[in-house]
């Protein structure tokens, strides 16, 4: 699941996409005189999507609980609405690090505070240092405290911790655990200011691989965990007992008994492994270790649990499995507040057949297993699962026994049991968060239930955005689940891109007037890495491969959907007629080139790299160099040709110590000119024309009369407004930008971990929350194709096919039907409904009310069953009867 993730938010830094960004701690804006506009953002629902290695609860006030990601910022629990609300969306282009978020804290005396420790990577991937982020009203607005070292929230070992902790009697002092052999830093005025701890004696010593010339993973994972013994203390008084992990495998554990004035390495402790967590029990005095041969958060292959007994100094090995019989390590430490002698661990590292979580209620002495082995491979289940809220976490997949469809995950380095509320625990993975209620059941013999506990908490890195003339209003390349057809911005999608899965999408494209039409390429361990769709993404099949592909690259679509060019890594341009069964090379365009197609011309495509443009006028067989000048001379580029104008090409970016900016071209490329009021930009897109104007609307994420935000112009760029707010930043914004052919205002956003945004404007043609309205009644002879595509335990999946098959055609559709065993549908795609009982109700969408005679539409559903999953015999097309085919 998340084997990319490295990848995924660094590929973009690597080809040096963010060699414009400014420096993280550059200083203030200049005085602008652009106009702004009133914009409402969300996010097109995915429901997470990332890793979550950290989840905090308050321990003062119920239902107080936060999530950190580790390139997607923070997250607050909203208990009334059971979803998370973000809290870093204002962090902006200049200091995008601060989305990455290694560690959190919440302020046990205070509620109100909570802290932050923002960075993204401790190599030169990040341009700045990390900082403290500190808030008295729960992360509503932030105060800064700047670093003199940089923070590594999508570091390897970013699942250890908590790294950052507040003194439970003092809550003026923090202290904090930093990489890169920076040691332990301490604050005594609530995070204001910071000043390294001289004598703590261990800075750290491991590092994933010393070989890694990137210094990605050949960084010094340093000091892990801090953790407070608050029966030491009294209010108003430093505790005096603190203990401290360190990434060292022969000395991983220290403590301070005078209120961190000395230090000592812990006697008698295990040796070989990595503390990764350590949490502390005080009414039994115990401290739990879990301990891994790794730092995390994929890798680990051993791994034990200790207990320390304060009071004696003994340490236990009360691992729940031989050594031997480990080939994961032990992460995901919780213990339960209010049943002393109750915790729990996770097996972070076992990808397959899956996570184990594992329980103990007599302090470690004896354990029982979430899942069993019955008879090899039979399974039997401490606890049932749900993800109808969120399906894709199936993957589409139906594997063989002992593995399951979901899983209850991986990298699941963060577990924690609701301090309050025995009953509710909830744990990250590298795709989601899930939860509990019913906790407790685990020990009475029943099934505890397990959920999605993650809408809101968006976290997907995003690559690419496409908004097709017609069809779904959104397709998307995203890193690690690939990516989504949302018909409905409002509803997460029943699955991500299948047939293949990629493990990262890296573009796609659709023909501009065949939008059925659809092409994406990606990054996959094995197998092709480029796919095309006929069906406008809601089906997929395989292309081949040109020798010596190795990643996706980027491609286009033939304006009619005729022919390919692809520009894969691993091998130069490519281009094909049909749909990829075999691909001949391009000449005259160097390897590497990003590629884009006419919107207009379907034998023109258009190529760039290294400050050159090139242009093809055969379908991509041979290009030609234009004779262009003054483009930007790296490849920071991003450039698209207008739908519905021959050879209208706007191109943007480029780097500050070089050209930068926006250029426009009207004779395909053979020359551009530099709009002189764009000082930067890094993405270009198009939307809908406002009323009475008749150019498209223009979208960027731009820096414009010295302000840097997402900007829109009505006018071909004459003027602009700025559309987003110092609240609604989102980091890094890069990456790819489209408006909605079909809504005036709309404009769909990329994010490095955010998710994609949508925003709509608060003028009256600014569109709504992404819903659709009812339709009128059709009339005319129908026929209906129900078909289950796939069916498990409890659940299924089935399309539906209605075509008119009368003479004249429907501008709009609603078809019923009545389920014979009580089955419910859970999810639909590409229609709205509504269910009464057995009873359906299927509606059309805005972007496929008509129907022509003889055509067809579509849609299609999970839902659940039991007992019997007999297909309905009978449908009704506005109260007449239609065929079942």
């Amino acid at each position: 699941m998340r084997r990319t993730r490295v990848l995924t938010a660094v590929l973009a830094l690597a080809a040096g996409l963010l060699a414009g960004t400014p420096p993280a701690l550059a200083s203030g804006a200049e005085k602008t005189t652009i106009s702004a506009e009133s914009y409402t953002w969300k996010n097109a629902r995915i429901d997470g999507g990332g890793f979550v290695p950290g989840i905090v609860f308050n321990r003062k006030e119920k239902n107080l609980a936060y999530a950190r990601t580790d390139i997607g910022g923070a997250y607050r629990w909203q208990q009334s609405s059971k979803t998370w609300t973000p809290l870093l969306d204002s962090v902006g282009w200049a200091n995008w690090g601060h989305t990455g978020v290694v560690s959190l804290a919440s302020d046990p005396v205070d509620p109100n505070r909570v802290y932050v420790a923002a960075g993204t990577y401790t190599n030169s991937w990040d341009p700045g240092n990390g900082a403290v982020l500190r808030s008295a009203d729960r992360g509503a607005s932030w105060q800064r405290a700047d670093l003199p070292f940089k923070l590594g929230g999508n570091m390897p070992g970013r699942g250890m911790g908590e790294r950052l902790a507040v003194d439970p009697h003092r809550n003026s002092v923090l202290y904090l655990g930093a990489p890169s052999g920076k040691g332990l830093w301490r604050s005594t005025d609530s995070g204001v200011t910071w000043s390294q701890v001289a004598n703590f004696p261990n800075v750290g010593n491991y590092v994933q691989d010393p070989s890694d010339t990137s210094g990605y993973a050949s960084d010094n994972q340093g000091i892990v965990w801090v953790t407070f013994d608050e029966s030491t203390g009294t209010a108003g008084s430093a505790t005096r007992t603190i203990y401290v992990g360190v990434a060292d495998k022969d000395n991983a554990v220290y403590r301070s008994t005078d209120a961190g004035a000395t230090w000592s390495r812990l006697a008698g402790q295990p040796t070989g492994q990595l503390a990764h967590k350590g949490v502390l029990d005080t009414v039994n005095g115990q401290l739990y270790v879990a301990y891994s041969d790794k730092g995390g958060p994929y890798d680990g292959g051993k791994g034990r649990l200790w207990r320390y007994t304060t009071a004696t100094g003994v340490w236990t090995d009360i691992s729940p499995v031989a050594e031997a019989d480990t080939f994961y390590g032990f992460s995901g430490l919780t213990v339960d507040r209010q049943r002393p002698g109750t915790v729990m661990a996770t097996a972070y590292s076992s990808w397959w057949p899956d996570t184990q979580i594992f329980r103990s209620t007599d302090s470690g002495a004896t354990w029982t297993k979430a899942w069993d082995y019955t008879s090899y491979p039979e399974r039997a289940n401490r606890y049932t699962i749900d993800v109808s809220s969120s399906p894709w976490l199936t993957w589409g997949a139906n594997p063989s026994p002992p593995e399951q469809s979901p899983k209850l995950g991986w990298m699941t380095e963060a577990l924690e049991i609701d301090p309050f509320d025995s009953n509710r625990m909830m744990y990250g993975t590298g795709a989601t968060i899930y939860g509990t209620e019913s906790l407790r059941n685990w020990d009475t013999g029943g099934q505890f239930a397990v959920r999605p506990m993650v809408q809101g908490l968006e976290e997907t890195a995003v690559n690419d955005l496409d908004s097709p003339p017609s069809g779904a209003p959104l397709l998307s390349a995203l890193g690690d689940v690939g990516g989504f057809r949302h018909t409905d911005l409002t509803k997460v999608p029943s699955m991500m891109f299948t047939s293949p899965n990629f493990t990262t999408t890296t573009s796609l494209d659709h023909a501009e007037s065949d939008p059925n039409t659809v092409v994406r390429v990606g990054n996959l361990d094995s197998g092709p890495h480029v796919a095309f769709s006929t069906d406008n993404g809601a089906n997929w099949f395989a292309g081949s491969d040109p020798s010596g592909v190795s990643g996706g690259g980027t491609v286009a679509a033939a304006a009619d959907g005729s022919r390919f060019v692809w520009s894969p890594q691993g091998a130069g341009v490519q281009h094909t007629t049909g749909f990829g069964s075999s691909w001949t090379a391009s000449t005259g365009i160097p390897a590497g080139a990003v590629v884009e197609s006419d919107r207009v011309d379907p034998k023109v495509f258009y190529g760039f790299k290294s400050g050159r443009f090139y242009v093809s006028s055969d379908g991509g067989a041979s290009f030609t160099a234009s004779a262009a000048t003054g483009l930007p001379s790296g490849d920071s580029v991003r450039f698209k040709a207008l739908p519905g104008a021959r050879g209208d090409v706007w191109l943007a970016g480029g780097a500050s110590d070089g050209a930068y900016g926006l250029w426009h071209s009207t004779d395909g490329g053979a020359s551009f000119a530099k709009l002189s009021n764009v000082q930067e930009a890094d993405t270009i897109g198009f939307g809908k024309a406002a009323s009475g104007a008749s150019y498209q609307t223009l979208y960027t994420s731009a820096k414009i009369a010295g302000v840097r935000g997402i900007f829109r112009s009505t006018d071909k760029g004459a003027t602009w407004t700025r559309i987003n707010d110092d609240a609604h930043q989102f980091g890094w914004t890069g990456a790819a930008i489209t408006g909605d052919p079909r809504v005036y205002g709309r404009v769909y956003l990329a994010t490095n971990g955010r998710g994609v945004i949508y925003g709509d404007t608060s003028d009256a043609g600014g569109g709504g929350g992404g819903g659709t309205d009812p339709p009128p009644t059709p009339t005319g002879a129908c026929t209906v194709t129900y078909s289950i595509t796939n069916q498990w335990s409890g659940g299924f999946q089935a399309d539906v096919k209605l075509t008119n098959t009368g003479a004249s055609a429907w501008s709009g559709w609603s078809l019923d039907w009545t389920f014979p065993d009580g089955q419910t549908v859970s999810q639909l795609w590409n229609a709205q409904h509504t269910q009464s009982g057995s009873s359906v109700t299927a509606r059309n969408t805005t972007w496929n009310a008509v129907v022509a005679a003889g055509s067809s539409v579509g849609f299609g559903f999970t839902g659940n069953w039991s007992g019997r999953n007999t297909e309905p015999t009978a449908f009704r097309l506005g109260g007449q009867a239609c065929k079942v085919s």
